[in-house]
């Protein structure tokens, strides 16, 4: 049986038994990338959680030298976006874009006063509890 086989008066073409290996060998190549490739998935959500994390900490920083404090915990992560209170010295907002969610769609975690500095800001990672180790590893402002 021939499989692609142009009609030129020779017998050449593809057999069954030729596209089997070839299915194979591909099923085998995706058998040892797939895993990798999905290892490097759990990495890159943690580093863009940090990346986050940094970027929030830095507009953080900058509302304080205005304000002359962090946003209280009630005020949340909104008083980037928008002024707070009276907020005579507001001078943002201080995110260029609305706040954004953690890798995996949950809202980051803002405390102030903190319990490891002036504020606390993190993600719980994947498993959305707090703890965890690798992939559901937490992402924290202040290590």
């Amino acid at each position: 049986m021939k499989f692609f086989s142009v009609n030129t008066g020779k017998k050449d073409g593809f057999t069954l038994i030729e596209l089997l290996v070839v299915v194979l060998i591909l099923g085998l190549l995706a058998a040892f990338v797939g895993p990798k490739m999905f290892g490097q998935l759990g990495k890159a959500e943690h580093q863009s959680a940090k990346t986050q994390i940094e970027s929030l900490g830095t507009a953080l920083d900058v509302f304080r030298l205005d304000m002359g404090r962090y946003p209280t915990t009630s005020e949340g992560l909104n008083a980037l976006r928008q002024r707070v209170g009276s907020g005579e010295r507001w001078r943002g907002p201080y995110l260029k874009k609305s706040i954004p969610k953690d890798p995996w769609g949950e809202d980051y975690i803002y405390r102030c006063p903190g319990q490891h500095g002036d504020y606390d800001l993190f993600s719980y990672g994947a498993d959305r509890v707090q703890g965890g180790e690798g992939d559901n590893a937490d992402v924290v402002s202040w290590e």
